[in-house]
């Protein structure tokens, strides 16, 4: 059975609270191929969800739209009340959908591969930017800001260093501060740690789980299963553009219910 539900349908018992996150029936072509294919979740505030899958599976795509940087097709997005909804491939995307596009960015921040940092600006610089020009806070508040959340991933001696004077995981620490800095409800990351030297990783992961512990809602595109396993309240597979599975951590490592995801999982053993 397809697992194109939410994952109180997997059994994971959900509180009866509003969820943060509601996904519903999404639909995304790029270039009349189907990349995502019809599906939905529900993710409690506070959860740790970690997405796994064969590369080119629509993993990335979905993120997103998460945060509205690609528009899907048909389906339904809401979190922390902003709704974006389109009902057919033809309903318009309008100056009331973008204006909401606008609004779930800053609720929604986003981590990728490559750092994406300014090399021209020192660290403190890149992390002031957001809440100077999205927020329009002054100078001396954004830098504050900036000062508090590279001190959260252990950065702030290196405040006024270049991102090239910077191993590849203090600029991966760098840049979710950079996206912590605009105090979102949710953080996303799209293979945080593919870009990194291994000896590094851990630092980053290490920041992910301490936002976990702080009760960040955090959703993680990653092929670190060591990490999946550990740290995630769930993990749902993905392929062909379809959630397959969706299960608690311990449930999908030891006992996958669907022969694609028994499949995948084998090249991890």
């Amino acid at each position: 059975m397809e697992a194109n539900a939410s994952h109180q349908a997997a059994g994971l018992g959900l509180s009866a609270a509003q969820p943060l996150i509601q996904v519903q029936n999404l639909v995304k072509y790029y270039h009349q191929e189907l990349v995502l294919d019809n599906i939905s979740v529900t993710i409690e505030e506070g959860d740790l969800v970690s997405i796994i899958g064969p590369s080119g599976c629509g993993k990335s795509t979905f993120l997103r739209c998460l945060n509205g940087m690609a528009i899907f097709d048909i389906g339904c997005i809401q979190i922390n009340n902003i709704t974006l909804s389109r009902k057919t491939l033809d309903s318009p995307i309008d100056r009331d959908f973008h204006k909401k596009t606008h609004a779930l960015r800053q609720q929604v921040g986003m981590v990728f591969q490559s750092f994406n940092l300014f090399f021209h600006r020192t660290l403190l610089q890149n992390v002031m930017l957001a809440p100077r020009i999205v927020q329009k806070k002054s100078r001396e508040e954004a830098e504050d800001i900036a000062i508090r959340f590279l001190d959260k991933v252990g950065l702030r001696l290196f405040a006024h260093r270049y991102p090239a004077q910077l191993s590849g995981g203090q600029q991966q620490r760098g840049a979710i501060a950079r996206a912590l800095a605009l105090s979102p409800k949710v953080m996303l990351y799209d293979e945080p740690t593919s870009a990194i030297d291994p000896t590094r990783v851990d630092e980053v992961l290490e920041v992910m789980r301490d936002l976990d512990h702080e009760g960040m809602t955090q959703i993680i595109v990653t092929h670190e299963m060591r990490f999946a396993k550990d740290a995630s309240d769930y993990i749902i597979y993905m392929e062909q553009g379809k959630f397959i599975e969706i299960s608690d951590e311990d449930e999908i490592f030891i006992s996958p219910k669907d022969e694609r995801t028994r499949k995948f999982l084998k090249k991890f053993m």
